[in-house]
């Protein structure tokens, strides 16, 4: 069983130095990674760092990628979950960049992609020669939250809608500048409408089913870094440093970005591309 990933290419690189790859969010696509790419080619190419790689491969569903059959994603649990999915998922990632010819990269993942990175971590630790986690965690969901997840995909399914998950583009008045703004509701309004609501069904699915995976956090022995906003409703900073105090086997850098929700990378681009710079620093 294999799962197909569409990959974004920001920039090729020189073949020689490690790539950074960027794991995008629910429930959009590797466009949420498009003002921060830019900007760490910008930040790197200004330090006189070697032309590295950077790309942003879409997950099963998320924009263009391909849809995944239940065969291939390795079954349907009893509730409708997708419990060996995400494995598959990190396996995919992992084959991706060993068929271009690398060995390793470091892996930056926001919010769901942090799930995935986690798993690349568990079953591909010789592929990590950099950590990034932005706004995510390790925890598995509650049985609450795994059943809310399968009514969701349900509902896009059967509706073939996205309207469940259009709260993803709604602000809260706690939330950031950017969140509460006409132009951030547009944006994320447009970039869930522009997704299929089997793709989202999918990503909901594999979420679901996804193992707790604190046990990764130190475990992790390549650089890391751990970027979270102050205004994050679903990845808090009281969550989120003990995420990096949890990554004992390293020196993990933690960058706390002020007036910023849950979607950093697209919040305020500039300052998450200045941490993950660092981090490709520290990692070559």
């Amino acid at each position: 069983m294999t799962i197909e990933l569409k990959n974004t290419v920001y920039r090729a690189g020189d073949g020689t130095a490690t790539p950074l790859v960027l794991v995008h969010a629910f429930p959009v696509d590797h466009r949420m990674w498009d003002d921060c790419a830019a900007e760490i080619i910008r930040q790197a190419d200004a330090a006189g760092m070697p032309p590295f790689a950077v790309w942003a491969p879409d997950m099963p569903g998320a924009g263009e990628g391909p849809i995944p059959s239940v065969e291939a994603s390795g079954g349907e649990a009893a509730d409708g979950a997708y419990e060996h999915a995400l494995d598959l998922l990190a396996d995919a990632y992992v084959d991706l960049l060993h068929r271009a010819g690398y060995g390793r990269a470091v892996w930056a993942g926001l919010s769901m992609g942090g799930y995935v990175i986690l798993d690349i971590q568990r079953r591909h630790p010789d592929a990590v020669a950099g950590f990034a986690m932005c706004d995510t965690k390790g925890d598995a969901d509650t049985p609450q939250q795994r059943a809310n997840r399968v009514r969701v995909a349900d509902e896009c399914e059967r509706g073939h809608t996205v309207e469940p998950v259009m709260h993803f583009a709604d602000a809260t008045e706690s939330d950031s500048s950017f969140k509460r703004s006409p132009e951030g509701k547009a944006l994320f309004t447009r970039w869930i409408n522009e997704q299929y609501p089997e793709g989202i069904a999918w990503r909901q699915r594999m979420a679901a089913g996804r193992p707790d995976l604190n046990d990764q956090l130190p475990a992790v022995t390549a650089p890391a870094a751990v970027i979270c906003g102050d205004k994050d409703p679903f990845a808090q900073p009281s969550l989120m440093r003990p995420v990096s105090d949890a990554m004992t086997g390293t020196q993990s850098a933690y960058t706390l970005v002020a007036d910023c929700g849950h979607f950093s990378a697209v919040e305020h681009p500039s300052t998450v591309a200045a941490a993950l710079v660092d981090l490709m620093r520290r990692a070559s």
